[in-house]
């Protein structure tokens, strides 16, 4: 190495360093990826994954547990949107663990308590739409609807309509271009109202036999024959939307980008793929010195609020029942401290790709270039720095080392210049236990859009990173 390669700092393209059965491994995992993410469409959904997968590795649900060893394999659930996974370290809880923390929710459409309605010989679905969208983007598109009901009886349904081969679709209309004037004279932002993104779920009356005299004088044939329908199918009745957990996402499947399919296309890489490179990494460790601690957090697209969002009590929880488990321990509130404080954490994001036709809005020494690794982000936050986690040098500094020695090939980027914008994770809300946090993850392309593009050697790369971190970090 001569002395300009050890002065200047290079981006490397992550293919060029691997070997032929890394690049196999590459596509292996994008493979593996894709199955994933597919079965993902929603948190729930993601959270049946994940605990899928954990328990064919030998993970067991802490409920089944009276005590606590190093080795053991835990998971740990909540109402069904938050999931955390354990690997008991060698080490006392209390000394501290390594966690990489994601989010598995995204941004969507959820049907508002009371959606359904008829106009015009279509039935319709009222929505809200939960998290970050450029709402342009979600019409003219195929859709699907997933979710919860619970219906008077307290039985719960699922409901999953939009992905099989053989299932219909949702859709949202727009206006044509011939009577678009008045449209096209808007803000993009302005031009589809959020009141205007109402899903098309059905076009045919309820049979004559099926309609009352009164249900006829006030045209509810076409809305009564979509509530016949869900009937049939689910046993659900008007009133039992009100008590509902409905969502509309993207219909259709992951699929390979470009001739050489070295990126993917999907709903949900936001922030799925950075929960997928975790679960895989703390899926194949065994016996750490540090317990090891993948957790998968709901809320984050709206501010991390709410019982499974991480700004509620559910993980910090979990690890206090963790030490009152260990042999030979007796928990205290100081422990639970302890165990906070002293954990290293990876707060598991993706980052703004730099995007060849809108590099513009990036500043391009501080840009994520897809291909050319896993992505180190010391601050989010927007308008100087606001609201950011902003890690300290000394974490960076043992993580630059980590991966530098471990042949990790990473990258820092910013979210774009200074005054364009900004955004944030759940970075400064595990910061406050007092822990090192970073965030490291994915970079994507058309982050928030109904179908984001993701390179598979930078998901290889933040596996390994994600790896070597539960693994070797101290």
């Amino acid at each position: 190495m001569n002395t300009n390669d050890k002065l200047f700092y290079k981006k490397h393209y992550i293919w060029e360093k691997l070997n032929s059965s890394e690049k196999d491994e590459v596509f292996k995992l994008g493979d593996d990826y894709r199955a994933f993410i597919n079965a993902s469409k929603t948190e729930r959904l993601s959270v049946k994954e994940i605990v899928k997968r954990a328990e064919a590795k030998g993970f067991v649900n802490l409920e089944s547990k009276k005590e606590i060893k190093p080795g053991d394999r835990i998971y740990c659930l909540n109402k069904g949107k938050n999931a955390v996974l354990a690997v008991i370290g060698k080490e006392n809880i209390e000394k501290g663990m390594n966690i990489v923390g994601s989010h598995i929710d995204s941004p969507r459409l959820d049907l508002k308590q009371n959606p359904l309605y008829e106009k015009h010989g279509v039935s319709l679905l009222k929505t809200h739409y939960y998290g970050g969208i450029k709402k342009y983007q979600w019409v003219t598109i195929p859709l699907a609807l997933y979710g919860t009901v619970v219906k008077a009886n307290g039985d719960t349904v699922e409901v999953a309509v939009g992905d099989d081969e053989s299932d219909s679709i949702f859709y949202i209309t727009d206006i044509l271009p011939h009577l678009a004037k008045e449209q096209e004279r808007k803000k993009l932002s302005d031009a589809i109202e959020g009141e205007s993104l109402n899903v098309i779920i059905g076009s045919l009356p309820a049979d004559n036999g099926d309609v009352d005299e009164a249900d006829e004088e006030d045209g509810k044939k076409f809305k009564l024959n979509v509530l016949k329908i869900l009937n049939e199918k689910y046993g659900m009745i008007e009133e039992d939307f009100q008590t509902a957990e409905l969502e509309i996402v993207p219909a259709g499947k992951a699929r390979d980008v470009g001739l050489d399919r070295g990126m993917m296309m999907s709903y949900g890489h936001d922030d799925r793929v950075c929960a997928y490179a975790s679960l895989k990494a703390i899926l194949e460790l065994e016996n750490p010195d540090r317990t090891a601690v993948a957790l998968f957090a709901d809320k984050e697209e709206i501010g991390s609020v709410g019982s499974t969002g991480m700004h509620s009590s559910f993980f910090s929880n979990m690890v206090a029942e963790l030490i009152a488990m260990e042999s030979g321990k007796s928990y205290s509130e100081l422990s639970l401290k302890k165990a906070l404080a002293f954990s290293s954490m990876l707060s598991s994001d993706v980052a703004a790709g730099l995007d060849p036709t809108y590099s513009d809005v990036s500043e391009m020494q501080n840009a994520a270039i897809m291909g050319k690794g896993t992505v180190l982000v010391k601050y989010t936050g927007s308008g100087g720095k606001s609201g950011a986690n902003d890690a300290n040098a000394e974490y960076i500094g043992k993580l630059r080392k980590l991966f530098n020695d471990n042949g990790v090939i990473w990258q820092t980027a910013e979210l774009g210049k200074v005054d364009q914008g900004g955004g944030g994770t759940i970075a400064y809300i595990m910061a406050k236990y007092n822990m090192d946090v970073v965030d490291m993850g994915v970079p994507v392309l058309s982050m928030h859009a109904p179908y984001e593009i993701i390179s598979k050697t930078d998901l290889y790369m933040t596996y390994k990173a994600y790896k070597t971190f539960y693994n070797n970090f101290r």
